[in-house]
């Protein structure tokens, strides 16, 4: 049996290219992602991208962030060989709207905004609140895990080395 850290070391690479296939998905392809989150739902890349490149013995971090950044610098850390760590991400469904950011390493999910729920005017409206809240969260959980699992059904696919793996290199290239 594994030891956890050896365990976690080896295999978190799985939520870098987890994270990078994600940005490719949802800046090219995410028509993709109805096949387990509804139509109504929207992914955008939000305002940071954070980036690692193992040189040699070295690990060069690359960060973009700002509400208008281009992320050119990231497509060209990506040619260079970097993987995402950590990527700040928009759902939206109608007029709601979650930020957040999702770390590749673990899948943590940090500074989770939800959408505004309604006014707490009587105490009888604390339950409600506090439900409506847990439902909103649940959502956002929800749909990041069917999003994982369709990752993980494709990457350990043939589609992964035929379809997916050349048409990211393309994009990178583009």
């Amino acid at each position: 049996m594994l030891d956890i850290s050896v365990a976690y070391n080896r295999y978190k690479f799985v939520g870098y290219e987890f994270l990078t296939w994600l940005w490719f998905v949802v800046e090219h392809d995410p028509s993709q992602l109805s096949h387990v989150i509804p139509e109504t739902v929207k992914f955008t890349i939000g305002n940071r991208i954070m980036l690692e490149n193992a040189v040699h013995d070295a690990v060069e971090t690359i960060t973009i962030k700002g509400d208008d950044a281009g992320l050119e610098e990231g497509v060209l850390a990506l040619k260079k060989g970097a993987l995402v760590t950590e990527i700040h991400l928009r759902a939206t469904e109608e007029e709601n709207e979650w930020q957040f950011t999702l770390k590749g390493e673990s899948l943590n999910i940090s500074n989770l905004k939800i959408p505004d729920t309604g006014q707490i005017e009587t105490k009888d409206d604390i339950e409600g609140a506090v439900l409506e809240k847990f439902f909103l969260y649940e959502k956002i959980m929800n749909w990041l895990d069917g999003i994982f699992g369709y990752f993980i059904k494709i990457r350990l696919s043939p589609e992964w080395n035929d379809g997916v793996v050349p048409s990211i290199k393309k994009w990178i290239l583009q």
